[in-house]
């Protein structure tokens, strides 16, 4: 495959971006997930489903997120332009309410009783729950142990939308693990249920419908970028850990070539192992969760250990599509450590009064690295992916006497 191919056209008929993608489950789920992709086909050009969705997107989300100029940021740095677009603004405070609405109504249209998710940083569980109540389903999520005591406000939230959340406590009780509890739970009972995955990962159709759920950022930008500035941005820059923001952005440009792309991956406390979650930079074709993709492993193929001050961002895989872009040199993949991101936090929140999630603080961190290295005329536009409410009280109690906060 060359860098001529049409992304954008992606994945074939078996789900497979490249060689990612596809499908690695039991036979009796192939036939639900089969079932569950004609039922999407079908939706997805249904005029009354697009009408129902874009008007939950534009009466309940708050949507279209605006784009804005972070002009205190950009003349303290004294290179490019920053933008962001604000999908903090969102209703339930990220971009996860995207695709989780989408998801839950495609539930409801397929007749499920119930949604059932994993979420780390706890804005894909927010968002599910937050639908999940709208639309009249009940709602499962599987959290880390770790992450439900880094993100105690998230989970409170969940709780008081009604979500059923269950604790996960073996492993390194993270991502990963939230993943592999919320499949076993998918397993047993796939015909009343719909396993609404949190990101553009897991088996076909999920990395193709969380896209493209996910693409209207990406639309929207490109047009109020245009609007603001007359032309295209020059850099576009989002983080990655499953990389649903970052498709969600990059979609909409992929086959504009004088637009550079930048996934900005975690590199933890640094790239040794177990210490990161750079799974595009430092990992290799494997399977995981059902799907093809980059993946940290050892040698016999099982998932490393990973890390992030980030918990939407600890993941040893990554989306299929993302893994077809690397390789076809479309997307650069590049890393921030844990320090880097939490100065980002400070600096973004000390500027422009905005408090970013800690995933989306690894964008800005690498945005103003960028920023310093080109010139006023480029442009860079950032996907703000989160809100940094969830974050606050962790930030502080480990990082705050470091930037004055101490309470």
């Amino acid at each position: 495959m060359n860098s001529q191919t049409k992304t954008i056209e992606m994945p074939n008929a078996e789900g497979r971006f490249g060689e990612y993608g596809g499908r690695y489950v039991p036979p009796q789920l192939e036939t639900i997930l089969e079932e569950i992709t004609i039922a999407y086909n079908a939706l997805k050009n249904d005029e009354g489903f697009k009408k129902e969705l874009h008007a939950l997107y534009k009466d309940y989300v708050g949507r279209p997120s605006p784009v804005s100029y972070a002009q205190n940021l950009s003349d303290k740095l004294g290179g490019a332009r920053i933008y962001l677009k604000r999908e903090d603004l969102n209703h339930t405070g990220a971009h996860k309410i995207n695709h989780c609405l989408g998801e839950v109504l495609l539930a409801k249209k397929m007749g499920k009783k119930k949604v059932i998710a994993e979420t780390g940083a706890g804005q894909h569980g927010v968002a599910l729950a937050t639908a999940a109540t709208l639309l009249g389903l009940e709602c499962d999520i599987y959290m880390g142990e770790v992450d439900i005591a880094k993100e105690k406000p998230n989970v409170v939230r969940m709780k008081i939308l009604g979500a059923k959340l269950i604790p996960v406590t073996k492993g390194a009780k993270t991502l990963k693990e939230a993943v592999d509890d919320a499949f076993e739970a998918y397993l047993k009972d796939p015909v009343t249920q719909l396993y609404a995955i949190g990101s553009v990962v897991g088996p076909h159709p999920f990395p193709m419908m969380v896209r493209d759920f996910q693409q209207i950022v990406g639309m929207e930008a490109r047009e109020q970028f245009k609007e603001k500035t007359g032309k295209l941005p020059d850099n576009l820059v989002a983080c990655v850990g499953g990389g649903s923001n970052a498709m969600g952005l990059f979609t909409a440009f992929l086959e504009d070539r004088g637009v550079n792309l930048y996934g900005v991956e975690p590199a933890g406390l640094g790239l040794q192992a177990g210490g990161h979650a750079a799974t595009l930079t430092m990992g290799t074709p494997g399977i995981l969760h059902g799907f093809k993709s980059y993946l940290l492993q050892d040698e016999e193929g099982e998932p490393l250990n990973v890390y992030s001050v980030a918990s939407g961002l600890d993941y040893p895989g990554v989306g299929p599509q993302h893994s077809l872009l690397k390789d076809i040199g479309r997307v650069n993949y590049v890393t921030i450590g844990d320090r880097e991101a939490i100065d980002a936090f400070f600096e973004l929140s000390r500027t422009e009064g905005i408090i970013p999630a800690l995933e989306s603080a690894h964008a800005v961190a690498y945005a103003m690295k960028l920023a310093k290295e080109l010139g006023k005329e480029e442009t860079i536009l950032v996907n703000l992916s989160g809100r940094g409410d969830k974050d606050v009280d962790f930030v502080v109690a480990k990082y705050g006497k470091d930037y004055g906060v101490v309470m």
